[in-house]
């Protein structure tokens, strides 16, 4: 035995967990039969891991568990992951889109194990930059899958037929499609990894055609959605005949478990689990000890994640319908037909070994899918304004020179396509002086999708730059005033304006005129929120801040305009409903 773990065991002895190269140290050693005073550690695990963990805490603690002498005490909680994740949220001044606000009585435990690193890495890219959990390593996994119901499969070449994501793709947006439906892929870790798999077979399909692909995959799945689990599988067909088959939900992506679990129930008609290439992000269960813990619960942490990891809990995991984190199984499971052996290469483990469970997900992505889901499953009312001042003119290198002003419209456009007709859109253009005297240009009214569409798309083509400057504060004024003016209820009424530049205008409204004006006429029963994307190296966040501060709503700002686009869509997925 080497020095350094002579030295590790002597500081276990004295009540210091200490950790050595590749792991911690044994709970075994920890455990003291006389130990007094208590840690007491809480623990929120997704619902369908709790039992399991509950268990093996359980026995833990009947054993004697301690460190350093004093007794530890666990309570396990089983926890909806969207629920812990928006408290977690609400504690690091970030929102997530779709997830909502975190309820009055909701407390951020001291360990978390939701049911995918996905929640860790929405949090950290949603603006949570302090939010650093310790350990995240996989405590178990569950593959993501499409359920289907068996003779639907069946029709498909199930079980002997190997299917793809992009074949699930041509049936969901075929002539006579396939009737799918998903659990809301914000509030959900294998709707999202499902959504994820399906609009990258959109976008690997390439051409003019991989926009529109993605975007009817998008309504269709929104057609079928729920926002939660077992309203999504009370969906599935509740008897054998034909016509109630047909009419019924003939597939949705769902984990391995959620399909194991349902059948055990013995349905009228079962599901067959759909293992599609290439796999999806498995759901993985990452044990993150939450930062800021005091140093005992962390210790204690540190041992009960060893208890985690034990060939004992491998079978507890199984009587729960979960796979062990190498994607192997324990006694007792009972696979799905035509699931992957345990020796088998899939589910795919991630190439670090599957112990950082964050392995193989992709921000970007992650982030575009989540908001153009909650854009195309939204409804709303807003007013798009866009700079067209000289500026504009600037070309963009990594954008194959087009222009700041060419960017921008692209990125409004795409993001119009995601917009269904229950919108009500409008368009503005501004500047300096761009009409007369006036700074801004009314190029459509705010209106419903539905009937001016079209208008909308031939305004955008015709935008171009002028040669004048940023007339800001006078057109955000008479833009709040007029979508406060037609203020619709029961839809979140807005303002997004895109800029690349500071107000400019002399003979306009100074910026202390512009916030005394905006507080006058703000209204708590008829919110409008403004969201400024600021564009390039002029912007002064500190100036669209201040507007923002009054009105709700928010500056999102970058220097690279080819993020325009991803900015934009976050933008509005993360606007608040009034309430």
């Amino acid at each position: 035995m080497s020095s350094s773990i002579h030295a590790a065991t002597a500081a276990a002895a004295v009540g210091v967990l200490a950790v050595t190269a590749g792991g911690w140290f044994g709970y075994q050693q920890l455990a003291q039969p006389d130990c007094s005073g208590r840690i007491e550690l809480s623990v929120a695990v997704a619902s369908e891991l709790a039992p399991a963990v509950d268990s093996a805490a359980a026995e833990w603690v009947r054993d004697g568990a301690a460190v350093g002498g004093t007794c530890i005490a666990v309570a396990v909680s089983a926890s909806d992951p969207a629920e812990v994740a928006a408290t977690v949220a609400a504690k690091h001044g970030v929102t997530l889109a779709g997830v909502g606000q975190a309820s009055g009585t909701a407390v951020s435990p001291d360990v978390w194990v939701p049911d995918s690193s996905t929640w860790l890495l929405r949090l950290k890219t949603g603006g949570a930059t302090a939010f650093a959990p310790g350990n995240g390593a996989s405590i178990a996994r569950s593959p993501v899958v499409v359920a289907m119901p068996e003779p639907v499969a069946s029709r498909l070449g199930w079980p002997a037929r190997k299917f793809s994501w992009a074949e699930l793709l041509g049936q969901v947006n075929s002539s006579r499609p396939l009737r799918t439906g998903i659990v809301a892929p914000t509030r959900d870790a294998a709707g999202l990894s499902g959504l994820l798999s399906l609009t990258a077979a959109a976008s690997a399909s390439g051409g003019a055609t991989a926009e529109r692909d993605k975007v009817a995959a998008l309504r269709a799945l929104a057609t079928g959605s729920s926002v939660l689990r077992q309203d999504l599988l009370a969906k599935f067909p509740t008897a054998p005949d034909a016509t109630t088959i047909a009419s019924s939900l003939g597939a949705a992506a769902l984990s391995e478990e959620d399909v194991i679990q349902y059948n055990s129930k013995k349905p009228p008609v079962p599901l067959a689990a759909l293992y599609l290439e290439p796999a999806p992000a498995p759901l993985d269960y990452p044990y993150a000890v939450l930062p800021g813990i005091e140093p005992a619960k962390a210790s204690a942490a540190r041992v009960l994640y060893e208890v985690l990891t034990t060939s004992d809990f491998r079978n507890r995991l199984a009587v729960q319908a979960l796979r062990a984190p190498d994607g192997n199984w324990g006694q007792g499971f009972n696979a799905p037909q035509g699931a992957p052996s345990p020796a088998g290469g899939s589910p795919a483990v991630p190439a670090n070994g599957g112990t950082a469970a964050t392995g193989g997900l992709d921000p970007l992505s992650m982030d575009r899918a989540i908001s153009s889901w909650s854009i195309a499953t939204q409804s709303g009312r807003m007013l798009a304004v866009i700079d067209v001042s000289g500026s504009m003119k600037e070309k963009v290198p990594n954008a194959n020179n087009a222009t700041r002003q060419q960017v921008t419209v692209e990125a409004a456009r795409r993001g119009l396509n995601l917009f269904d007709d229950s919108w009500s859109i409008g368009l503005w253009t501004f500047s300096t002086e761009l009409v007369g005297k006036r700074d801004y240009q009314e190029l459509v009214n705010i209106g419903p999708l539905s009937s001016q569409r079209s208008r909308l798309e031939q305004s955008l083509s015709t935008i171009r730059s002028s040669d004048g400057s940023t007339g800001l504060y006078d057109t955000t004024l008479a833009a709040y005033k007029t979508v406060q003016e037609d203020w619709v209820n029961g839809q979140v009424n807005s303002i997004v304006l895109f800029t690349d530049g500071k107000n400019e205008d002399k003979d306009g409204l100074t910026q202390q005129q512009l916030l005394t004006a905006l507080k006058k006429i703000k209204d708590p029963e008829r919110p409008v929120q403004v969201v400024i994307i600021g564009i390039g190296n002029d912007v002064d966040k500190a100036e669209l801040k201040a507007i923002t501060d009054v009105t709700g709503g928010g500056p999102f700002v970058t220097e690279d305009p080819t993020k325009i686009g991803d900015i934009f869509l976050k933008a509005i997925a993360l606007r608040k409903a009034s309430s």
